[in-house]
C-alpha cells in the first residue's frame, strides 16, 4: 500500500537551491537519508530557483533534464528533496516513468523500517496514511468507477471512495490505540512524579550520538549506528547520580530540518517524555560544520512540541573528532554548568556529565542540620524512612545532630507530616 524501497533501488536525486534561506535544504543530509533508506544514488540533478513551479516544481526544462537522466541511469525512483504537492508528484511521473517521491516520504519509509515496538509501528502507520490519504487518487485512477456486474452491484461507491473510508476507518482505530498507549505513559510519568524520581531527556538533531551517549551512561545496550534516524522508540532506563539517588533517563527521536507535520502529530506520545522532563539533555555534534543550524532546528521542534522552557544542558559530542578539545565543563555568570564537552564514543567526559547532572538536578534540593530531642524519636525515623541523612551524631543534652538532604517536595510533605512546628528544630540552613 505504502512506497516502499527494497535494498539496491537506483535513484536519481533531485536538490534545488533556492534564494529564501527557510526553503533551502541539505544535500549532503538528502544523501544520507538516501542511504540510510538503503537505496543507490546513481545520479543528481541540481537547480537553482526563486520559488517552485505549480506544475513539476522545477521548470519544464530541468523536469525534462530529470526524465533524460532516469533513461540514461536506468533508475527506479526520483527522489526529491523537497515537499512536493500530490499533483506535482503525478506530473512528474508522467514525464520520468518511475516513481518520484519526496522528502516527507523518504523520512517515513526510514522510519517504517527503523520502528521495533508496537507503538512506534502504529506512531509511523498513522503517519504515512494521513500523509498517503492525499495521494490516493494516482494509485486508483484506473478504478475511478462504479462497481458493477454480476455479484459486485453495491452502495455505488467508487473505488476511490472505498478506499478513502477504509484508510479514514484505519486512522480511528489506530488513534483510539495511540490514545490508550498515551494514558499508559501519562501514568508512568504520575507513578515517577510521585516518587519524585527526576527524569532527564536526551534530545539532539539526528545521528548527533544520543544513543551512544545513552549506551555509555546505562550500559542499555540500545541500537545504535553512524546513520539518520537509527533510535526510533523511546528507551527509559534508571541511572543513580551522586546526592540526587534514581534519575530516569529518556532516549529519543532525533530530530532534523523541516520534521514532516504528520510525524510531529504521530509521535505526540513520545515527544510527550520530552516535555515533562526536569532537565534536557541537548547532544549537538561539535564535529559537524553545520552544529549551529542543527542547534537552531533542535530547538524550533522543542518549542513546537512546548518543551521550549524545559532546562537544557548543552552536550558537546564528539571531541575524539576535534583537535585540540579536551573534555571540560564550560560555566555561566552564575557558575552553573552550560555546556559539556564528550566523547560518548571513547567514554571520556562522562564523569564530568554526571557532575553537572548532580549540580543542575541539585537546585531541587534542601540540605539543612536539625536538632532533634529524645522524645522525637518519629521524626528520626521519617526522615531514616526518606533516606536522605547525610550525617548524624548526638550533642551533650542527649539530642540528635542530624544533617539531611533532599528534595524540596520531600520537605514539604514532611513538614505537612509531622507534628508540631518542624522549623523549631533547625540549627542551620547549608
Amino acid at each position: 500500500m505504502f512506497d516502499r524501497y527494497e535494498a539496491g533501488e537506483q535513484a536519481v536525486l533531485v536538490h534545488i537551491n533556492f534564494s529564501d534561506e527557510t526553503s533551502r535544504e541539505d544535500l549532503q543530509e538528502l544523501q544520507m537519508l538516501v542511504s540510510s533508506a538503503g537505496v543507490n544514488t546513481v545520479e543528481v540533478v541540481t537547480g537553482t530557483r526563486r520559488t517552485p513551479n505549480a506544475k513539476y516544481f522545477v521548470g519544464s526544462g530541468k523536469a525534462e533534464e530529470i526524465a533524460n537522466a532516469v533513461r540514461a541511469s536506468s533508475a527506479d525512483v526520483v527522489i526529491f528533496n523537497h515537499a512536493l504537492s500530490p499533483s506535482q508528484e503525478r506530473n512528474l511521473e508522467t514525464i520520468c516513468k518511475c516513481r518520484v517521491l519526496d522528502r516527507t516520504t523518504l523520512i517515513l519509509d526510514i522510519f517504517a523500517q527503523r520502528a521495533r515496538t508496537h507503538e512506534g509501528k502504529l506512531q509511523v502507520e498513522l503517519a504515512q496514511l494521513r500523509h498517503i490519504s492525499t495521494r490516493l487518487v494516482r494509485g486508483w485512477t484506473h478504478l475511478e468507477r462504479q462497481k458493477g456486474g454480476i455479484g459486485l452491484r453495491g452502495p455505488g461507491e467508487t473505488q476511490l471512495e472505498t478506499d478513502r473510508r477504509l484508510l479514514r476507518e484505519r486512522i480511528k482505530s489506530i488513534q483510539r490505540r495511540l490514545e490508550k498507549v498515551e494514558k499508559q505513559r501519562e501514568q508512568g510519568r504520575r507513578a515517577r512524579v510521585r516518587n519524585e524520581i527526576p527524569t532527564v531527556s536526551l534530545v539532539g538533531y539526528t545521528n548527533a550520538g544520543k544513543s551512544t551517549l545513552f549506551n555509555t551512561i546505562t550500559s542499555a545496550g540500545v541500537y545504535a549506528a553512524d546513520q539518520l534516524f537509527a533510535t526510533l522508540d523511546p528507551t527509559l532506563r534508571k541511572i543513580d547520580v551522586q546526592d540526587i539517588g534514581s534519575v530516569i533517563l529518556a532516549d529519543t527521536v532525533g530530530f532534523i530540518r523541516h520534521l514532516p507535520h504528520d510525524l510531529v502529530a504521530a509521535f505526540k506520545a513520545t515527544l510527550q517524555e520530552t516535555q515533562s522532563a526536569d532537565l534536557l539533555l541537548h547532544v549537538v555534534d561539535y564535529s559537524d560544520e553545520k552544529f549551529r543550524e542543527n542547534i537552531d532546528q533542535v530547538n524550533e521542534v522543542l518549542e513546537e512540541i512546548g518543551a521550549g522552557e524545559v532546562p537544557q544542558l548543552v552536550i558537546c559530542n564528539k571531541i575524539d573528532r576535534l583537535e585540540g578539545i579536551e573534555a571540560r565543563i564550560d560555566r555561566n555568570e552564575d557558575g552553573k554548568p552550560e555546556r559539556i564537552w564528550v566523547s560518548a564514543q571513547q567514554g571520556r567526559g562522562i564523569d564530568l556529565l554526571f557532575n553537572a547532572l548532580t549540580e543542575c538536578l541539585a537546585d531541587n534540593m534542601v540540605q539543612y542540620q536539625l536538632r532533634i530531642p529524645p522524645q522525637q524519636g518519629k521524626l528520626r525515623g521519617a526522615l531514616f524512612g526518606l533516606n536522605c541523612i547525610a550525617s548524624e551524631e548526638y550533642a551533650e543534652d542527649g539530642d540528635w545532630l542530624v544533617d539531611v538532604r533532599m528534595p524540596a517536595k520531600d520537605w514539604q510533605r514532611l513538614i505537612k507530616r509531622v507534628d508540631g512546628d518542624l522549623t523549631s528544630y533547625l540549627v542551620h540552613k547549608h
